[in-house]
């Protein structure tokens, strides 16, 4: 019946998407969201995948990909990892990602980032990455890490699709339309990159309060969506002879 649904929501609602070339000649930045244990390696905590889930780990597979890429060349990754304290809620998720611990750390397929000089690492704890790169001071993190690298474009890539991807990139639009983030030109979305979580509605049905989400659905959505706020949706991205 979802299988069903997708088909009809795609049929309907068409996510149009092209191939897209990764190129030395354009300022780009990798923008990796919370590829972290919590929500990617299997029993790692309440919001993890119960068992081996083929976009999820596709998802982990290409960000590890390309961020060997963008480190191989120099160019500039950012990277959030949801990060909560444990006295302070997130409603309507449970406890997840609680700082300090292996939920709240990169996959281990992600993990030498830690030591590369181009990459920048954000401890976040919010839905919204671009929210959560405020400081007290009235700065952003993430602003003055497009500024600073002169960044025209951003590939984004990472979990979920249609939760803190799709809140990262709306706000980042928004910000780009109002002018406060140039060079920033363009926001693309890898789709094979972007993976979200399963919960049937058979399955939510017996956890109380829990709302369904179909994963193949909910991806499309998300894409949908992204699209429909001035992303583009790619469906491969290749790299450029240099």
């Amino acid at each position: 019946m979802v299988s069903e649904v997708v088909e009809l929501l795609k049929e309907n609602l068409p996510v149009t998407q092209e191939p897209f070339v990764l190129s030395g000649d354009v300022n780009t930045g990798l923008v990796l969201v919370d590829v972290v244990n919590g929500f990617c390696t299997v029993g790692a905590g309440n919001l993890a995948p119960k068992q081996h889930d083929e976009q999820i780990s596709q998802m982990v597979e290409e960000s590890a990909r390309f961020a060997r890429v963008f480190c191989e060349k120099k160019w500039p990754i950012f990277a959030f990892l949801d990060s909560h304290r444990p006295d302070i809620p997130e409603p309507p998720y449970p406890p997840h990602c609680i700082a300090g611990t292996d939920e709240a750390k990169l996959v281990p397929a992600l993990q030498w980032l830690e030591n590369e000089t181009n990459v920048t690492l954000k401890c976040k704890d919010c839905i919204d990455g671009f929210v959560g790169c405020l400081e007290k001071d009235g700065s952003n993190v993430f602003v003055d890490w497009v500024k600073n690298n002169q960044i025209k474009v951003i590939l984004v890539l990472g979990i979920c699709t249609d939760i803190c991807v799709l809140d990262f990139v709306c706000s980042t639009l928004s910000a780009r339309n109002r002018g406060f983030l140039p060079p920033l030109k363009d926001v693309i979305i890898y789709s094979g990159g972007c993976a979200t979580f399963d919960l049937p509605v058979s399955v939510a049905k017996n956890l109380g309060d829990a709302i369904a989400h179909p994963q193949a659905l909910m991806h499309h959505i998300g894409l949908y969506l992204a699209r429909g706020r001035g992303a583009k949706v790619v469906s491969e991205v290749s790299i450029k002879a240099l």
